[in-house]
């Protein structure tokens, strides 16, 4: 390679004087605008590539909202071979790796990128005589994508084979949203999907957002304070936010869009120390985290009409400019405009709170997604959120719409973020840094953040995805994300004269994206894809490098190609399919699914409950081992041990379908009252029932249902214990066969917590209940509920009492007797 006597001039410079400043993917942005002049020398621009820090020689300058960076120090890093033509007046260089080409004057505007001629936004300029080029242009040249984050004024270079495209421009947003109109899609941008389930009778079915887990009591933070309970979790050391939680001296407990604060010792002295309120008046708390500093609230805000205009910074090509396309550099911000957010947006919210004194916790950070809330997980220092923000595609369908209409409509929905660590405004994320998922795109931003809350000064890391996931798994390395993907079909073939089809959900696909998160940063790392529908984050997991699934494909009540049938996947760490089993169970569905390291238990349902032991030790060749048929279904599996389950779900019977007369001999499943059973897999290929218990009658529910977190469960104490609301038939009739019997619903009768010791020798056994209602509540109740404000939500321990929360009380019970000790009236 031929070397420019500049560059042999700066080779010789360098000799003489230090290093220039490192750059790092964590500059902390001032939060003032850079000067507009023509160029600004700024140190604080921070580089990564491929996600580790950039070492460069000399600092990057912006030039007209261009970032330019050393071109000797640039191609090095991306592997390209640089040769220099000093024949010509100015030093051409010519840049070339794997086909591609790219020749660049210094202080001229025209570039060769192959043969074509491209316009620069900056022309390349010599800097202590080092030729200067613009960042986006000379990396997307070479196949790889250049990430801005306007917050944080830093720009991240990722090789195309680890990273995804970016949208770019209007123009490809517009082709992207047509391409993703599926059956089902209205012209406003909502998805109607008609599910023909045919579920016969069986009238509860989990839902998409079900939850289910794992839970790990915590031995106490220190010596002096007792053991406490944590909230049931799927992944030990992943923590999951929830409506409550405990420090063990203290009760955490979102309440009525407030967080209330109780001292929970000594029992006969417990408290209200203080009540969180919140500045934003339309923001709504949801969950909370706790850990010994600081605690998180986590909610969404809906920004109305009436809203105050808010700041909102303009990001890298926002589509204020029409002119973006993707060789566009990232633009910097050059003023902050007062904007107001469109009526009705949503985003997500997370509150931060220094604990201190817990009469006056102190906010000392707010930082908010787009979107509605769909998930987070915390994992030590580190809190990882994901949103979900739709899309109206009705202008880009509209074809009344002239072009420009159409961009500006898009224009005021592209997705925006802010952190109050970098400063009180809105960054919106333009074309060149929305990424999509490549065929299967969806009228969605799915946004992913990670923040470090112990580190205030770290910039919120923001990524932003065209398309949707909506089932969220997280080990302590990876998060994953799952989407449903229906095929998509053109817009011609479209019904003329409705606005919408009916989808069949056995055409449907899940597709996993897979990131890499830590430190609080998220980093997309692949994607896989696999046939059938998910049910819940429990039917995901990771164990040694791979990815395992569980999947429903097709419909209950079909007898043809598209009946029901369920099928294990297992994914390598490039999220390729590497093992499988399929057809499980036809004509049925999964109702839950738990793993235990080399093995998957799956429950499927129609009219008996299957319970499949399956096992995952080769993970090129799942086996099933074996299987269990009993009455009824377990909608979440929790571990006991090594070799034992414990499955809540709900009783059936099985009956004859004839209706109003009507005979067919069919049978069907009608479900009962809440049930409780112990499995035995220790010998895998004949799993045994050990023991069960039945709750009530039909219409009976727990939350535990829908909701793991709702479980209490203690091994080493054998304790037990849910909310559950109990609902029992008064007048049962003799023949409880009978199809017009088994499908009565009980009166209810009971709201509280079911307390129970457990173990191997005796199974479950009811240790008594606890209610906040009082007799007087229970004589004017209704048929079917209390009141609601009275209903325990959530049981929890620290030491040995029991805690027991609804949103009007807060009571202590003895552990061991369930004498009452004490209790507190919240505000």
């Amino acid at each position: 390679m031929k070397v420019s006597p500049r560059r042999m001039l700066h080779n010789a410079m360098k000799m003489l004087i230090p290093l220039a400043t490192l750059l790092t993917c964590t500059v902390i942005a001032t939060g003032s605008s850079p000067p507009s002049d023509s160029s600004t020398d700024n140190s604080a621009f921070g580089l990564s590539l491929n996600g580790q820090p950039v070492r460069y020689q000399t600092s990057p300058r912006l030039v007209n909202s261009t970032l330019m960076v050393p071109l000797n120090d640039l191609s090095e890093s991306l592997g390209v071979q640089v040769q220099w033509d000093s024949s010509s007046p100015a030093d051409t260089a010519t840049a070339t790796k794997s086909g591609y080409t790219v020749k660049l004057e210094p202080g001229n505007k025209e570039a060769l990128r192959q043969s074509e001629s491209v316009t620069l936004d900056a022309a390349p300029m010599l800097e202590q005589g080092e030729l200067l080029v613009p960042l986006r242009f000379f990396s997307e040249s070479f196949d790889f994508h250049v990430y801005w984050d306007a917050a944080s004024q830093t720009a991240s270079i990722w090789d195309a084979d680890q990273s995804l495209p970016t949208v770019g421009s209007f123009e490809r947003m517009r082709q992207l949203l047509e391409q993703s109109v599926p059956y089902g899609v209205n012209f406003d941008g909502s998805i109607s999907v008609t599910a023909m389930a045919g579920e016969g009778l069986v009238a509860v079915q989990p839902t998409a957002k079900q939850k289910a887990a794992a839970s790990v009591p915590s031995s106490g933070a220190a010596e002096s304070k007792p053991a406490y309970s944590t909230t049931n979790v799927q992944v030990e050391g992943v923590d999951e936010a929830d409506i409550i939680k405990t420090d063990g001296d203290f009760i955490y407990q979102v309440n009525r869009n407030r967080v209330i604060v109780t001292k929970a010792a000594p029992t006969d002295q417990m408290k209200v120390v203080s009540t969180v309120t919140f500045d934003d008046p339309h923001f709504h708390a949801r969950e909370l985290y706790i850990d010994e500093k600081r605690m998180v609230v986590i909610g969404t805000t809906l920004y109305r009409t009436d809203s105050k205009p808010e700041p909102q910074q303009a990001g890298p090509d926002t589509a204020t400019s029409s002119a973006a396309v993707p060789s566009a550099e990232p633009s910097v911000v050059k003023e902050k405009m007062i904007v107001r957010l469109p009526a009705g947006r949503t985003t997500t919210k997370a509150v931060i709170y220094e604990l201190g004194d817990r009469s006056t916790m102190a906010k000392v950070r707010e930082v908010e997604l787009d979107g509605q809330y769909t998930s987070s997980r915390k994992i030590g220092d580190s809190l990882y959120l994901i949103s979900n923000r739709g899309i109206s595609i009705a202008p880009v369908l509209r074809d009344s719409l002239s072009l420009p209409e159409k961009e500006a409509a898009i224009a005021g929905s592209l997705p925006s973020y802010r952190d109050s660590a970098v400063s009180g405004s809105y960054v919106s994320i333009g074309y060149e840094d929305i990424r999509y998922f490549p065929n299967s795109q969806a009228p969605n931003y799915l946004m992913v953040a990670g923040l470090s809350i112990g580190d205030p000064a770290q910039p919120m890391n923001v990524t932003s995805y065209l398309g949707s996931g909506n089932q969220v798994y997280a080990s302590l390395e990876h998060l994953y994300v799952a989407s449903q993907q229906f095929e998509p079909v053109s817009r011609e073939k479209l019904p003329s004269d409705r606005t919408r089809a009916v989808i069949q959900p056995g055409e449907s696909s899940t597709v996993i994206y897979k990131f890499a998160m830590g430190s609080g940063k998220v980093t997309y790392s692949g994607r896989g894809k696999v046939p059938g529908r998910v049910l819940n984050q429990f039917a995901m997991d990771e164990h040694q490098g791979y990815f395992r699934i569980a999947t429903t494909k097709g419909n209950i009540g079909r007898t043809d190609e598209h009946t029901s049938k369920n099928n294990m996947y297992v994914l390598d760490a490039a999220m390729q399919t590497v093992g499988k089993i399929e057809d499980i169970a036809p004509g049925e569905q999964i109702y839950s699914v738990r793993y235990a390291d080399n093995r998957a238990y799956m429950v499927t349902f129609r009219t008996v409950d299957p319970l499949f032991v399956i096992d995952l030790t080769a993970p090129q060749a799942p086996a099933l081992l074996g299987k269990l048929k009993i009455p009824g279904y377990s909608n979440y599996l929790h571990p006991y041990d090594d070799n034992h389950l414990i499955g809540f779900g709900k009783d059936t019977v099985e009956v004859s379908s004839g209706v109003n007369g009507n005979s067919s001999g069919e049978t069907v499943g009608l479900y009962q009252g809440m049930k409780m059973a112990l499995f035995d897999v220790t010998d895998v290929a004949n799993p045994k029932e050990l023991f069960q218990e039945t709750i009530g009658d039909r219409g009976t529910d727990s939350e535990l249902l829908r909701n793991h977190k709702a479980l209490l469960f203690s091994k080493e104490d054998g304790l037990l214990a849910f909310p559950v609301k109990v609902m029992e038939i008064k007048d049962r009739k003799a023949n409880g066969s009978s199809f017009n019997e088994a499908s009565r619903y009980g009166e209810f009768t009971f709201q509280g917590a079911y307390v129970y010791k457990l173990d191997l020798n005796s199974g479950f056994r009811l240790q008594g209940r606890i209610t906040h209602l009082t007799a007087d509540d229970y004589s004017k109740a209704g048929y079917y509920s209390g009141i609601y404000e009275k209903n325990i939500e959530r049981i929890l321990y620290i030491g040995s009492t029991l805690y027991t929360a609804s949103q009007q009380m807060i009571k202590a019970t003895d552990k061991a007797t369930l004498t009452e000790l004490g209790s507190v009236q919240l505000p």
